[in-house]
């Protein structure tokens, strides 16, 4: 059994390509809807470092509200990025796996393939 977290959104294309793909492998991943159940600041910062992204990489910029906020000021810190994310989890780009392979922002679903274990 192949030990793989969805960060996923149902209503993402990108999102429920990833689990197309995911179970086409034959890997039932545990799902995190995370506007439902958004992640804890450690448990943000983790996927963040994990992934080799930055808070700014990470957050949906496309989003109005990123905007609403002042997010695209100049000087916004990662900090306040982060911030903006836990308060508005619409803010967290997705999808996001997580395997023993690695931490990725599937974004085109391909690239979960990078992180699954060989066939």
């Amino acid at each position: 059994m192949t030990n793989v977290t969805l960060y996923h959104n149902p209503r993402c294309s990108n999102s429920r390509g990833v689990l197309a793909i995911l179970r086409e492998r034959g890997i039932e991943p545990h799902i995190v809807e995370y506007l439902k159940t958004p992640p804890s600041r450690a448990e943000l910062l983790a996927l963040i470092a994990a992934s080799g992204l930055s808070a700014r990489e990470l957050i949906r910029s496309k989003e109005a509200l990123f905007t609403e906020l002042g997010l695209d000021a100049p000087g916004t810190t990662e900090d306040a990025l982060v911030d903006a994310m836990l308060a508005h989890p619409v803010l967290i780009n997705r999808p996001i796996v997580v395997t023993a392979h690695g931490t990725r922002l599937c974004r085109p679903p391909e690239l979960v393939r990078e992180i699954l274990p060989e066939a």
